[in-house]
């Protein structure tokens, strides 16, 4: 995680918001020239109309939750998020969102019309969670805490989704540009990010000149986007009886030597580099030499020569792990072994004083936020490797226990993230 910006960075950067998005055509008030040229975020707040979407986002806050409640007890399983995709795009059309859509690969989309149709933004969240297909997503609430697989990530974001339009809509505003806001499927796991990739490639092909991703709980704002490649690697073979066929090399006996050998690969600690054996599964009886045996990896940088390196490291473990099982055995039983890449997530870096991460520092101090700079694996990934100005934010709140059963929000003070989501459309879409 990236540490929080100095002072003297902040006011340079507030500068800059200043000169990067100019006078708003909706703001109006004029500051003194004895006085530092205002922010983005307070020279929006100093709009009436924007102050009468600001107080939409504060009463309708207990809604908007519910609406995270509702939409986190719908199943969205990698790969089979429709019947959550199906209820948000009723959401969006009773919103009064225009040319509403589930693509075909499964994002909902549903646009927002500006008094141009550039500069178009993108604002999502993503519709599917970690969870397997038959886990109880039926949610618990104790006070400001609500306990429920996915309730945070990424429930949440979708949720302060419908919380911006919402808002919009009751404050009457007309943005300059237009706003797409989306739904998207597979950024969790093995999902490879799909969803926003299709965005990119053929959806909205060379149409998008900004996007937002509002991801999780808190107020973080990630701009460092963290690249991975997953793998899933079988070693394959006869198989046999475990007494008269012994003496044959052995799948599983191939995949330890090749998970030892992964444990002790040496990384750096910055860039932050890591990696995992997240599955492992083969074999089928206690007495039999398997004939098959498999595992997934994932591998993650921030830095793509260090991630380079470490695959490298990966695949050196992998091969050699063949080797020696195959001449441990004399070639008896032969093994082979495929490494197939299952997932394979771009990284990059946006720069403090890029326009979208000086307009997300801006609108959080605008609003008493203190928020860090973070880095991450988020739908942000494609934009920023394809250049394209791109930020993720939290969705406000606070939470424990993301990825697990026992998942936690805490409601407390969470409009701040959907106004802080509000005030960063209206900041880019002109």
């Amino acid at each position: 995680m990236i540490g929080r910006m100095s002072r003297i960075a902040i006011r340079i950067v507030t500068a800059t918001v200043a000169t990067a998005f100019g006078v708003s055509s909706v703001v109006h008030a004029q500051q003194p020239s004895t006085q530092a040229p205002a922010s983005v975020g307070e020279r929006l707040m100093a709009e009436p109309a924007v102050k009468a979407a600001l107080d939409a986002v504060r009463r309708n806050e207990p809604k908007i939750v519910e609406e995270q409640i509702r939409l986190c007890e719908i199943p969205a399983p990698p790969f089979k998020e429709q019947k959550r995709a199906e209820a948000y795009k009723a959401a969006f059309e009773a919103l009064g969102l225009k040319n509403v859509r589930i693509d075909a690969v499964g994002n909902v989309l549903g646009e927002r019309p500006g008094q141009s149709a550039r500069p178009h933004v993108v604002f999502s969240a993503h519709l599917d969670t970690v969870f397997p297909e038959g886990t109880n997503v039926k949610t618990t609430r104790s006070g400001n805490r609500i306990k429920g697989p996915g309730i945070a990530d990424d429930c949440r974001g979708l949720a302060v989704i419908i919380g911006v339009i919402r808002a919009m809509n009751e404050g009457n505003l007309q943005t300059p540009g237009s706003i797409t806001f989306v739904g998207t499927v597979g950024e969790e796991g093995l999902g490879d990010l799909r969803g926003v990739k299709h965005l990119f490639n053929q959806e909205l092909k060379g149409r998008i000149d900004t996007f937002v991703s509002v991801d999780g709980a808190g107020f973080g704002i990630t701009h460092t986007a963290v690249g991975s490649r997953r793998y899933r690697v079988t070693f394959k073979g006869p198989g046999g009886h475990s007494y008269s066929a012994f003496g044959i090399a052995n799948p599983i006996h191939a995949l330890g030597r090749a998970i030892a050998k992964i444990a002790e690969l040496q990384v750096p600690t910055r860039p932050k580099t890591t990696f995992n054996v997240g599955r492992i599964e083969g074999g089928t009886s206690v007495n039999s030499i398997a004939f098959e045996a498999w595992m997934e990896v994932d591998l993650r940088s921030s830095d793509k020569a260090a991630l380079t390196a470490l695959d490298a490291g990966f695949h050196r473990s992998v091969d050699e792990a063949l080797a020696e099982e195959n001449d441990r055995w004399r070639n008896q039983g032969r093994l082979t072994v495929d490494k197939k890449l299952v997932g394979d997530r771009p990284g990059g870096n946006v720069g403090a004083e890029a326009p979208t991460i000086v307009a997300a520092l801006s609108v959080s101090r605008a609003l008493g936020i203190k928020a860090t700079l973070d880095e991450g694996s988020t739908d942000s990934n494609v934009a920023i490797s394809l250049g394209v100005p791109a930020v993720t934010i939290d969705g406000g709140g606070a939470s424990t226990g993301t990825h697990s059963l026992e998942e936690e929000f805490d409601t407390t003070a969470s409009w701040q993230g959907t106004a802080r989501a509000l005030l960063l459309a209206l900041a880019l879409a002109r």
